[in-house]
């Protein structure tokens, strides 16, 4: 269990009270969003594909409780928002992977201070299949003998499937190298392992979806946020010969999903003032019941209110 496993398995000894597992309620003990008055101006957010339909469903709520002020979401990868909040591009930073160390460094090395991150959900990295395929659950073994350098190419019978499906060569569809998935999953489901050049890089999580929707015969990686009806998550097991476990909010919770992770945003918070009004507002929605049911909406599992107030005394919003 890697340690963004254990952080997230966590979670799960604070969710038991206030979560019901499976139907992904909210924690009925986060506060509920009240707008502040005087909030006027404009926002920007760069970074995470994966959180881009959550970013722009947050910043319609924002709209709604401050009409005068202006929002844009970008959503081109992970990596473009560390240089976005350096160069003062963008003051929300969403993430699906941690910062590495070397871009905390460059925003250390111009602001003094660390970026404050910000967990605002929880996501179960969906391994998936086209709704058709038999096939029953999978192995970060298996995964990084598919995806990565390591193995061989692959045919669907490699992997116990016969009659037609025997011959028929994996498919293999995943994200570009600017997204903090391919990030996450190169570490974590491939043990750092180089990917397969066979790899049909995507450049959004939906992508990936519809690739593997349209092709019988493909398998890739995304947000379980992205899950349609036409692809199939697969259950996983942390090793060969081990239990696997279902992408859902309960084993996300637990850690026993292998790949369960918090999906961030990076903020400017200067020790001791914090954010600016706008953002502090913003991250306040995003950490209230309100913006947790937005959360809900758009498929991933929300945090609980003891990593809520974690995140807002980082912010120095704390009451």
């Amino acid at each position: 269990m890697t340690a963004m496993f254990k952080r997230v398995a966590a979670v799960a000894v604070l969710s038991v009270s206030s979560v019901a597992f499976g139907a992904t309620a909210v924690d009925k003990d986060l506060p509920n969003y009240s707008p502040a008055s005087g909030i006027s101006g404009t926002i920007k957010s760069v970074g995470s594909d994966t959180l881009n339909n959550l970013m722009t469903l947050w910043a319609e709520d924002f709209q709604k409780a401050y009409p005068n002020v202006q929002i844009e979401v970008e959503g081109k990868g992970s990596s473009t928002a560390p240089p976005a909040l350096i160069q003062g591009t963008s003051q929300l930073g969403p993430m699906s992977r941690e910062m590495k160390g070397s871009e905390v460094d460059e925003f250390k090395k111009k602001f003094g201070y660390a970026p404050t991150a910000v967990k605002t959900a929880v996501d179960a990295l969906g391994v998936f299949v086209h709704k058709d395929n038999p096939l029953k659950e999978l192995s970060l073994d298996q995964i990084r003998q598919i995806f990565s350098v390591e193995g061989k190419d692959m045919t669907w019978g490699d992997l116990g499937l016969t009659g037609e499906w025997a011959d028929k060569p994996v498919s293999l569809y995943g994200r570009n190298s600017a997204s903090g998935t391919y990030g996450y999953f190169k570490e974590v489901a491939l043990g750092k392992k180089d990917f397969k050049a066979s790899v049909k890089e995507q450049p959004g999580s939906s992508s990936v979806v519809q690739g593997v929707a349209s092709d019988k015969y493909a398998i890739g990686y995304s947000g379980i946020g992205y899950v349609t009806a036409d692809v199939r998550a697969l259950p996983l097991a942390a090793k060969t010969g081990a239990k696997a476990f279902d992408a859902n909010a309960e084993n996300a919770y637990s850690g026993d999903y292998p790949l369960s992770r918090f999906l961030f945003v990076y903020v400017n918070a200067k020790p001791g003032s914090g954010a600016s009004p706008i953002v502090g507002e913003f991250m306040k929605l995003v950490l209230s019941q309100q913006g947790q049911q937005t959360v809900v909406k758009d498929g991933y599992y929300p945090i609980v209110k003891r990593v809520a107030d974690e995140d807002l005394k980082a912010l120095n919003l704390a009451k």
